[in-house]
């Protein structure tokens, strides 16, 4: 096992780790948004998107397997991808003279130049989200919990959602830590298709595009919720 001990302690293994911790939760943010959209069933027919919102709630709340199997796979996919991270920045840093790094940084995309800085914000955002419309705290003190009811149970999360967006300030974060991610992901994919192997001359252009369509969809896509919810087009008017 000493072999996989070092391949994953090199260079080249944290790049991996990176990619694969990075396609996981990529995969994650995705489905979430797809998820949390539902409500936006609310224009084709009101109450529609509350039912399906709770009923989502319900689904993910319910099946301990799939919610606690979630959790804890996210959970090492974050560290990993932190861990990653930190040993890779600071290996750089080693590497290069001081000089190169000064004006290396230049050349780069804003999406390179912003990746780390970006990574700090999306942590505080993952912790303030977990707080805010998960766990609950001072930030939300209306937001209820599922309840079992009967046989069933029931989940108000699209109320938590609408509570949870009314102030301007909540909705301002949750913009900028959308802004931040979309960065990410842009910069994060096209790196991904690279680290993996998977990138080739010939269908950059297309990886590109994949790279940035992806980002722009899941920031819009996140993005509207809180604004929309804020300026009364989802929930009502305050």
């Amino acid at each position: 096992m000493d072999w996989l001990q070092r391949f994953l302690t090199s260079t080249i293994g944290l790049k991996v780790i990176m990619a694969v911790s990075g396609l996981v939760l990529v995969g994650f943010v995705i489905g979430h948004m797809l998820g949390n959209l539902q409500i936006f069933l609310e224009f084709v027919e009101e109450g529609m998107g509350r039912e399906a919102l709770n009923q989502y709630g319900a689904l993910l709340k319910g099946n301990k397997l799939l919610l606690w199997g979630t959790r804890v796979t996210l959970l090492v996919a974050v560290a990993a991808h932190i861990y990653s991270a930190c040993v890779l920045t600071l290996r750089a840093r080693a590497a290069r003279p001081a000089n190169y790094k000064q004006h290396k940084w230049l050349s780069g995309s804003y999406a390179v130049r912003t990746m780390r800085w970006g990574g700090v914000i999306l942590l505080a955002f993952i912790v303030y989200h977990l707080l805010h419309l998960t766990v609950g705290s001072e930030v939300t003190p209306s937001i209820e919990h599922c309840k079992v009811v009967g046989d069933g149970l029931q989940c108000p999360i699209f109320d938590n959602v609408v509570q949870g967006f009314r102030q301007p300030g909540v909705v301002l974060f949750y913009v900028i830590a959308q802004l931040a991610l979309g960065f990410h992901l842009a910069h994060g994919i096209w790196s991904l298709f690279r680290t993996l192997g998977l990138g080739n001359p010939r269908f950059d252009g297309i990886i590109k595009k994949i790279a940035v369509g992806t980002a722009a969809a899941v920031t819009l896509g996140n993005v509207a919720i809180p604004v929309s919810v804020l300026v009364g087009l989802v929930g009502g008017a305050v």
